[in-house]
Formats: structure tokens, C-alpha cells, sequence
């Protein structure tokens, strides 16, 4: 789905300091105060904050988040209730949203500035880019989050997976603004509301009350705010409801905190992301792994690449891995910042043989993103930046970088740990699943060792070993009831060349002063050396550092402008040995770093995450001539295999996506509304390639 560039809003204030939307006609709030009116009308209209009281999680949906008073007020009101959920989280849309200078502005001059100066000056500091992603930002350690899906209205609605317990409907007048009051609409609301949920707005307008009847709503009218005699108030009561998709039911109710526990087998990227995302949650997860510790393999090596891919028009793989490192550079900048993480997400250079100024900015206009995100640089401007000779342009992404695997790793579990009292059980292979009855009710999967020991048991395994995953699913009698899918993961062989700080004093060496990569990439570490790499081969299980590859990595760091005038080629490159190549740059082969290690790949490199397809209910379902052409479509779990899922594929782009999967992940999980929209979180359901290979697709 191709979706329109982010135009931010333009905004004045009137004569009496009100902030206006000039492009509409029509005001943010009321004169009589933004936060007095969202008290009244959207608090006091949806019964809060005594319906969230006891709750293990409130979701409050809002269409057009303007300014944001309506959120910083319902913030406000949980901070201070006794008796507040667990957790708040509050999805917003909004199609033109204000500059981070325009929201400081406002909030300066605004009642918020005087009453919830704390709040304001949080929501200011966290304000994300203008592009056209689902952004998510957290508050309270995590137990206020705000997602605030950038867009046009029926688009962000069509994609938005959740159950809305409250909705907040602050659209600018339907007379002034009618694309946010349409039947189509007001539909949607009734597919996200939960049973029960409940809605409100300052209108008054008989279109607005008769299209919330029309999508199940049961309406009335009640006393309204300043000038506003009246405002509508309403409570989903459908006759009705078409049911979610199969895939898209999580554990079912609220269960009690001895019940949010999870298996994550595999304490790499993927499983310390997935015990993060969880704790999130208020899931508490034991990370098993066959290593001693955490980021024990691939996720080992010294540094990695970090950052979002481009390409026009907007695909999908653009979209994931822009919000992938969107989100992981609002997560790492903090952790870098204490000293906590190696690394650096200030910016990465892509090099591009294939484009030029015009070319690039023709594909940018496209797309239209800020260029605090994206913006081409030409040869000189690439080198002045990096600090190296480079033939050639390239894509500066502004959010990009780089980060230790291993540090981050141990932040992420550490973090889990903090927030939920995740546990990591080392050097412990797990042999096999078993399902077992366990004592405080309900089925649990049980984690046995190569004895048959138990090693830990909980109702949801997460399984995040990357390549091992094949061996586990197939070494027990549960996968019987498990259909056939396809998890066609390849395992790509990888290895890095660290070039020691010796040949940097000497001059032998450059360092860049960011990231960057073109055939290869290259990285300042920061004990002074420089990592450079990496190579793949498919279907090469050999483990040993060869110096071939050191080869290729330092072939291709000259490229980059890495050598310094002490190199001398007196042979063509891909002719000269390891030891020549040493000696112009005067190390001995003992100097040399390296590491090789295995990325769990997919053919449409994009990552496996979500529960996996029960055989037994496939067959049912065919058998009743349901509908199963698309993969939400198919059916998860059942009392033999429920709460099996799994977080892999992530490939060379761990770094970059791992959170966002993990986030992905758990929503899957709790129920918890999804953090990217249907059509990515489709992209990524393992179930994808099983319906490919019934269709003959690879």
C-alpha cells in the first residue's frame, strides 16, 4: 500500500494566544482551555478514570492527536489514580502532525506548560520524525506508551490491530474536515473496539451520531463544554461482530501475573529482545541458552551494522527496517549515552554507485521523507563527512550507526530482568518440548535437557535460537499436531576483520568518523581499532578464520578509502595473498582480528515472527470450507500446541529489527496492540511461506 508523504500542520494563534489549524479553518481547542476540555469531554465522556480501574491494561484509540492535551491529560489522570491500570497505552492517528519546535511552542504558552510541566516537557523530548510509521514512545519506565501512527485516518485504521477500550474522537470539525468523520470510519472504530468500549467527542453533529450507530454503537447525548452545548457520548453494543482474524488472538482475558510467563530458548538478539519486549508487557520470561552467556555466538562479534534501508516507491522492506531503526535508535541513544552500550546511532553512510543528486532526490520526493532522515550526499560531501577518500555519494541516514551486539544483548536481558524479573539460565541445550499439566492448572510446555531433566516450564515458548530452531521442532511428539510450515531459514556464513589500533597510529590506516558500507562496511571500535567485514557464503559450516576472507574484507575496506598512502599495491588486488596485503599495511598476520559466525536468513529477508499453524485446526477448517488465502487467516494453537511461537530470521539486519520483531512478538502474545500495521505484521507471520508452498510459491 503506497501511502502520501507527511505534510506537518501549519499552525497560528489567535488573537487570544488559541492555537489554529489555518489550513482548516478551525481551532485546536476550546478558549475555555485544552486540558479542561479533554477532561470533560474525553475523560469524563468515557467514564475514566474509574473504568481503568484494576486493570491490567487500558488501550485509548484517538483519532487526530493535534497538540496533544487530550493524551497528556489522560496521562495526567492515570499518574495520579490510585487505582490505574497496570498499563496505559494509548494509540493516536494523526495526519499532519506539528514540529517538534511548534509542540515546545504550544506548550510553553499553554495551560499543560503550567499544570503538567513534567509531562510536557517528556512528551516534547521524545517527539519522533514526520514519517509514515506507527512511532511508539514510553513513558513511566514503559508503562505509559504512547503509539502515534502517522497517516491518513482510513488508512491507519485499516492496519491498526488492537481492542480499544476507550475512543476519543477530536477530529477538526466535520464541516471543515470531513475525511475524518466518514461512514467508512466510523466502520472501522466498530472493527477495533473491544466489548463494551466507549466513545466520546465535543460533536454534536447528526452525521457523527448516526454513523457510530451504524458501526454498533448505542448513543446519547450529553451536557457539553464551554460553548459546545451538547457532545456525544456512546458505548459499543453491536448486534454483531465480525470475529478477528484466527491468527490474531492472543491469550485470552487478563491472566494473573503467575501466568504471564514465557520459555525464550536462545539468549542472542532475538530471544534478549523477545525477554525485553515481554517485560514490557509484564511478562516475565527465563531465557535459556546452550552458552554460558548471553550473546554467546553470531550476536558476539565486537560491533554491527544499524540502520534503516531506502527505496522508492515505499516497500515493504523499507517500512520495516525504517521503523526497525527509528526504534532502536530511540532505545540505544540513552544506554550509548550513559556509557552502558558501545556505539553510535548519530548517523551512517550508504554508498551508491548507481544514483546521482538528482536521481536520488527525485526518488526522495517520492517518498517524502524529512531529511533529519534521509538525504543524499555527493562524493565530496560523503568524504568531508566521513573523513575518507571516497569515489563516490551515498544515503546519510541521520538515525543510523552502530552498536555492540553483545552490550546491547546484555542491556536488553538486563532490562527484562529490571522490569519483570526475567531470568537467564546458562549452558543449557535444550533436547526437547513436552507438554505437561502443570500444577497451578492449564497446560504448560516444559524445556527438557539432552537427559530428559526438565529444565523450566510456562504456558508460551518462544523459540529464538535462530538455525537450531528445525532441530528442536522436530525432536518432539508435539510437532505431530503441528502443520508442515515451512521455516526456510539459511544459515549465511559471516566473517569480520578487525584491523588493530597499531596501523591506525602508523597511518596506515583511516578511521572513519561514522559507519558506513558499500560492498563492505567499516566501524571505529571504540578501544581504537576499526571492524570491517563481512563476508557471506551460504551452505559453509566451516568454522575456522581463513585467511581468504580476511582477504575479501580488506579488498574491500581499500575500496572504502580505509588505507592510508603507505599502501602500495604492486599487484592487482584480487591477486595479492594475505601476507603482501599485511606488509604494505606493516602488521604480521598476528595482528589480525577476526570472527566468523551464521546469520539465520529468509528468502524475502524479512524476519519469522508469530505463533506457529496447528495442523489439526488447518484441517478442520478445510474441511468446513473456510476462507485460508491469506496467513492470518490460518490457524494457531489449540490445547496441544498453544503459545508456541517463534523470533528468527532476522539475518544481517539484527541490529536493526530486533526490537521491533520482539515488540511484534509480543503483542502476538498479550494481546497487546501491534506495534507496525496488518500489512507488516502479515509480512513477517511465519505462516507466510507455508500458504506460498501450498500456492507452488518459493
Amino acid at each position: 500500500m503506497l501511502r502520501s508523504p507527511i505534510t506537518p500542520a501549519r499552525i497560528e494563534f489567535d488573537p487570544q494566544g488559541i492555537p489554529t489549524a489555518p489550513d482548516f479553518g478551525d481551532v485546536y481547542h476550546s478558549s475555555e482551555g485544552a486540558l479542561a476540555q479533554a477532561w470533560h469531554v474525553f475523560l469524563g465522556g468515557n467514564g475514566l478514570p474509574q473504568r481503568w480501574a484494576g486493570r491490567q491494561r487500558f488501550v485509548v484509540l484517538e483519532t487526530g492527536f493535534g497538540l496533544g492535551h487530550n493524551f497528556l491529560a489522560t496521562w495526567a489522570a492515570w499518574r495520579d489514580d490510585p487505582r490505574r491500570s497496570e498499563r496505559l497505552v494509548y494509540v493516536a492517528i494523526e495526519k499532519h502532525p506539528a514540529t517538534r519546535a511548534d509542540i515546545a511552542r504550544v506548550h510553553a504558552a499553554s495551560d499543560g506548560a503550567r499544570e503538567l510541566p513534567g509531562l510536557t516537557a517528556q512528551l516534547v523530548a521524545a517527539w519522533p520524525l514526520a514519517t509514515p510509521d506507527v512511532h511508539r514512545l514510553d513513558f513511566e519506565d514503559g508503562r505509559v506508551q504512547l503509539h502515534l501512527a502517522l497517516g491518513d485516518v482510513n488508512e491507519r485504521l485499516r492496519g491498526l490491530q488492537l481492542e480499544a477500550d476507550a475512543i476519543y474522537l477530536d477530529g477538526f470539525a466535520p464541516a471543515r474536515n470531513a475525511a475524518m468523520w466518514t461512514p467508512e470510519v466510523f466502520m472501522r472504530l466498530g472493527r477495533v473496539a473491544a466489548p463494551g468500549a466507549t466513545a466520546a467527542t465535543w460533536s454534536a453533529a447528526r452525521a457523527v451520531r448516526d454513523g457510530l450507530a451504524s458501526a454498533g454503537f448505542t448513543v446519547e447525548l450529553r451536557a457539553g463544554f464551554g460553548a459546545k452545548r451538547e457532545m456525544t457520548v456512546a458505548r459499543f453494543a453491536p448486534r454483531f461482530r465480525t470475529p478477528a482474524p484466527v491468527a490474531f488472538r492472543p491469550v485470552s482475558g487478563e491472566p494473573p501475573a503467575s501466568a504471564r510467563e514465557a520459555l525464550v530458548i536462545g539468549a542472542g538478539l532475538a530471544g534478549c529482545a523477545a525477554a525485553w519486549a515481554l517485560a514490557q508487557q509484564g511478562w516475565r520470561a527465563q531465557v535459556i541458552d546452550a552458552e554460558p552467556a548471553p550473546a554467546g555466538r553470531t550476536s558476539g562479534n565486537p560491533g554491527g551494522l544499524m540502520h534503516p534501508i531506502f527505496n522508492a516507491p515505499d516497500s515493504l522492506h523499507a517500512r520495516w527496517f525504517r521503523a526497525g531503526g527509528l526504534r532502536t535508535a530511540q532505545l540505544a541513544g540513552p544506554p550509548i549515552a550513559r556509557g552502558e552500550v558501545a556505539g553510535r546511532v548519530d548517523g551512517f553512510l550508504r554508498l551508491e554507485t548507481r544514483l546521482d543528486r538528482g536521481r536520488a532526490e527525485a526518488r526522495l520526493a517520492d517518498v517524502g521523507l524529512p531529511d533529519t532522515f534521509l538525504r543524499w550526499l555527493d562524493a565530496g560531501e560523503a568524504s568531508a563527512r566521513i573523513g575518507l577518500p571516497l569515489p563516490q555519494g551515498g544515503w546519510w541516514f541521520g538515525q543510523g550507526g552502530w552498536l555492540s551486539p553483545h552490550d546491547w544483548c546484555g542491556w536488553l536481558l538486563g532490562e527484562a530482568q529490571r522490569l519483570a524479573g526475567a531470568a537467564f539460565l546458562g549452558g543449557r541445550r535444550v533436547a526437547r518440548l513436552a507438554r505437561i499439566d502443570a500444577a497451578a492448572g492449564g497446560r504448560h510446555w516444559q524445556a527438557l535437557d539432552e537427559q530428559g531433566q526438565p529444565i523450566a516450564d510456562a504456558p508460551v515458548v518462544v523459540l529464538a535460537q535462530a538455525l537450531d530452531i528445525p532441530r528442536l521442532l522436530a525432536a518432539g511428539a508435539h510437532t505431530a499436531t503441528l502443520a508442515p510450515t515451512p521455516l526456510p531459514l539459511a544459515a549465511a556464513r559471516g566473517q569480520t576483520t578487525v584491523l588493530p589500533a597499531r596501523a591506525i597510529e602508523r597511518g596506515a590506516v583511516r578511521v572513519p568518523r561514522a559507519a558506513l558500507a558499500g560492498a563492505g562496511y567499516a566501524l571505529a571500535l571504540p578501544d581504537g581499532r576499526v571492524l570491517t567485514g563481512a563476508t557471506t557464503q551460504l551452505d559453509d559450516d566451516d568454522p575456522t578464520v581463513r585467511d581468504g576472507d580476511h582477504v575479501e574484507n580488506l579488498q574491500r575496506a581499500a575500496a572504502l578509502g580505509l588505507f592510508g598512502a603507505e599502501r602500495r599495491d604492486t599487484a592487482p588486488a584480487d591477486q595479492l595473498a594475505l601476507p603482501a596485503l599485511l606488509g604494505q599495511l606493516g602488521l604480521t598476520p598476528g595482528e589480525l582480528d577476526g570472527r566468523c559466525g551464521w546469520r539465520a536468513t529468509t528468502p524475502d529477508r524479512l524476519p519469522l515472527v508469530g505463533p506457529l499453524v496447528d495442523a489439526a485446526a488447518l484441517e478442520r477448517a478445510r474441511a468446513a470450507g473456510a476462507r485460508l488465502d491469506a496467513a492470518r487467516q490460518l490457524p494457531r494453537g489449540h490445547d496441544a500446541d498453544g503459545g508456541l511461537y517463534v523470533c528468527t530470521g532476522l539475518g544481517s539486519r539484527g541490529l536493526t529489527s530486533a526490537v521491533l520483531a520482539a515488540e511484534l512478538l509480543a503483542s502476538w502474545v498479550t494481546g497487546a496492540p501491534c506495534p507496525v500495521d496488518s500489512e507488516l505484521r502479515d509480512a513477517l507471520d511465519p505462516a507466510r511461506f507455508l500458504l506460498r508452498s501450498q500456492r507452488g510459491g518459493g
